[in-house]
């Protein structure tokens, strides 16, 4: 077993005590590292060392040490990016917007943003259909004008076939090129499904329908960034591309001739490769420097339990990309499903149950206004109570907090 996974392993076979205080000393250590690293300027040889903590020095900058080819392929991927569609390149018939970039904004792009959109699935005797053949699960709120001239409307219609219907909010890119390089058997190490430890929380992957591990959506519905991606590109644009072909439907049948008039795919294998590229090699945001009230809201943190779902420090496995490659991160998640109680259950993608999300990694937290994963929060102490489930024992104890703990933990959240 790499040094890294031994490591980690030992976190999770430490009793609770030791384990909440190995954890921050692993954290606040990682907090003091310099960004960026060791070496200076561009030809600095690329860091392996499995301790270096990887965050931007600028949020929204790609990640440190990558090769002259490598930083090129991030900067026409920017470009892909902040492209903007229009119907003769490809755009819709059916969008939600026009560029990547429209939605992840703010405050860079790549990062979050405000729009909130609507999804649909169907969920029956446990088994779960995302509609798609019929145009689920994205509902997209907006036409081209050869479509509403062709149909008379002016969005995608509802689908009566759905038993649930879910808002989402953008979430940032920031940091997901090293949540895909962590080893699924990390992932893994973290699921409990039975809770045999007792303490309430028992996530559990999803897998997608060839049964690869579920990392990315806020269901896990995807594996890896370049079907996250392609997805993205098809639902929200009505962009195709090589790892995206079909084009949307409407109710199961095709577009009207003629609305559509681009060649598939919409979106060439070099642009999809420069798109994947950009989103892999985004750096996460750095958490701002710690006062004592922050660190004390560090402890709080790990003493409510929060880091049972949101892990602070997971480790990237060896990568050929060196940038990637044995890189300590701190997303705050362990990549899996929760049951968070039938008060924000919504939707099933794959094996995700309505009831149940993806941890959402909490790295970049302080640039979010609104908060959960339909925006719902309007700010964190109100999206800590919104928590429920498996999480309701954490949120008893939240409820039960001093004030000036209470306020530590928010402070020490708003720094990350």
């Amino acid at each position: 077993m790499p040094q890294h996974s031994r490591a980690l392993c030992l976190f999770r076979r430490l009793p609770a005590a030791p384990l909440l205080a190995t954890l921050l000393a692993q954290v606040a250590a990682c907090d003091r590292q310099p960004l960026g690293g060791r070496a200076t300027g561009a030809e600095a040889a690329p860091d392996t060392n499995p301790a270096f903590l990887v965050a931007a020095r600028e949020p929204g900058d790609p990640l440190p040490f990558l090769t002259l080819g490598q930083r090129a392929l991030f900067e026409r991927g920017r470009g892909v990016f902040q492209t903007e569609f229009t119907p003769a390149t490809g755009l819709g018939p059916l969008f939600n917007n026009t560029a990547c970039s429209q939605c992840h904004e703010d405050p860079v792009v790549g990062a979050g943003g405000e729009e909130v959109e609507t999804h649909q699935a169907a969920f029956h005797y446990g088994a779960c259909d995302d509609l798609s053949a019929i145009g689920g699960p994205v509902i997209q709120d907006s036409v081209t004008a050869a479509l509403h001239t062709a149909l008379g409307i002016g969005k995608e219609p509802p689908l009566p076939e759905a038993t649930g219907t879910a808002h989402r909010t953008t979430p940032s890119l920031l940091g997901f090129g090293l949540l895909e390089a962590v080893p699924e058997a990390e992932i893994l190490a973290f699921a409990d499904p039975f809770d045999r430890n007792g303490d309430g929380v028992s996530g559990r992957p999803n897998r997608t329908a060839d049964g690869r591990l579920g990392r990315f959506g806020r269901k896990a519905q995807f594996a890896t960034l370049r079907e996250f991606n392609a997805g993205a590109f098809a639902n929200e644009m009505g962009i195709t591309s090589p790892d995206e072909p079909s084009e949307a439907t409407i109710r199961g049948h095709p577009f009207p001739a003629g609305v559509d008039p681009t060649p598939e795919p919409e979106l060439t294998r070099e642009a999809t490769d420069a798109a994947t590229a950009f989103v892999q090699l985004l750096a996460p945001p750095a958490p701002l420097p710690r006062t004592v009230v922050e660190r004390r809201g560090g402890l709080v943190f790990l003493g409510l339990g929060c880091a049972s779902c949101h892990v602070p420090v997971l480790v990237t496995g060896p990568n050929r990309v060196s940038a990637l490659s044995l890189k300590i991160v701190q997303p705050y998640s362990d990549l899996l499903l929760h049951d968070l109680g039938p008060d924000l259950a919504d939707i099933c993608l794959a094996r995700a149950r309505p009831a149940e999300f993806r941890t959402e990694p909490l790295m970049g937290l302080r640039f979010k206004t609104a908060y959960l994963h339909d925006g719902r929060a309007a700010s964190i102490d109100e999206a800590i109570q919104a928590h429920g489930g498996e999480a309701a024992r954490a949120r008893g104890r939240f409820l039960r907090l001093s004030p000036a703990d209470r306020d530590a933990l928010v402070r020490f959240l708003k720094g990350l």
